[in-house]
């Protein structure tokens, strides 16, 4: 990360852990904010101290959210130079607080930052959560689409999900990806159609169309399989190579065993049933002149 990206991702809301119990949550914790562009924790009472050696191995590299990490003794200090703040909770609390889902809080932290001002995102323990008077601390809540039976996310899991709303808000277009598949060109009616006759020549000669009336109807069922796709040029090459392999070698006749022309499969019925009839006829005998040795021959006495 360039220390300008670094700047921008500390401008960003800062994630407040109260009294989280494993290091190894803290580290992954911080893993998903640098996934993110995040870099402020805040850690509140953290309960097996600080520093730890197991966050940052957790962390997988994002020792910059490591080394900034700042501790505080209480809620109301770790939040005190903030201006707007969401607390985070699977369970529906009493009181007069605005609840919004995660893609709304995303946009409501990115006007904000906008704003000028100072924000946050609050998180309770792994076990059980805030209590209410630490979400009276904070301004809104924010929620989770989760499973009601089974609503319990991991701390991480749940900074992790802010983190990316907090990203994806600041997008100029939510659905852009960091990269895009290969630009390729469309295959032109003409490959297509090619690509159409070369199958079907290669399923007639293995008998595919049986029987012979329904063959219309079998083609028009396969083009429509083959124009749904969209296919591009280089997938239709792709395509026109197993076609080929497969019409030229089978398991009767393999590669290097010579031409696949010889292959019986590959004659029209008649000409296979006058070849295997052929080759059932007995030899007719040899004549006498190629039972007798010529003169001068190897292995004769004229030797």
């Amino acid at each position: 990360m360039t220390g300008t990206d670094f700047q921008h991702a500390a401008a960003g809301p800062a994630i407040i852990l109260v009294e989280p119990q494993l290091g190894e949550n803290i580290g992954m914790v911080a893993r998903a904010m640098a996934n993110f562009g995040l870099a402020e924790l805040r850690l509140v009472n953290p309960r097996d101290g600080w520093p730890s050696e197991k966050a940052r191995a957790a962390a997988s590299r994002a020792d910059h959210v490591i080394d900034a990490v700042k501790v505080f003794d209480d809620l109301a200090s770790a939040l005190a130079d903030l201006n707007f703040v969401f607390a985070t909770t699977a369970r529906q609390r009493d009181g007069f607080k605005a609840v919004r889902g995660p893609v709304e809080a995303g946009r409501v932290l990115r006007a904000r930052h906008g704003l000028g001002q100072r924000t946050g995102i609050l998180f309770g323990r792994e076990r059980f959560g805030l209590y209410n008077d630490e979400v009276g601390l904070a301004d809104e809540i924010v929620t989770f689409p989760v499973d009601p039976d089974f609503s319990s996310l991991n701390i991480a899991q749940a900074a992790l999900l802010m983190s990316y709303e907090w990203m994806k808000s600041g997008l100029e277009d939510e659905t852009k990806t960091n990269f895009t598949g290969p630009d390729m060109k469309p295959a032109s009616k003409e490959e297509l159609h090619g690509l159409f006759a070369y199958l079907e020549g290669a399923l007639e000669a293995r008998g595919y169309f049986r029987p012979a009336p329904k063959k219309p109807k079998m083609v028009d069922n396969l083009r429509a399989v083959l124009t749904r796709a969209g296919f591009a040029e280089p997938e239709l090459k792709v395509l026109r190579g197993i076609i080929s392999s497969l019409d030229r070698f089978s398991p009767a006749m393999p590669r290097g065993d010579g031409s696949p022309g010889d292959d019986p499969r590959r004659l029209p019925a008649a000409a296979r049933a006058a070849k295997a009839e052929a080759e059932r006829q007995p030899h007719p005998p040899a004549s006498d002149d190629e039972d007798t040795p010529p003169l001068g021959g190897k292995g004769t006495d004229n030797d």
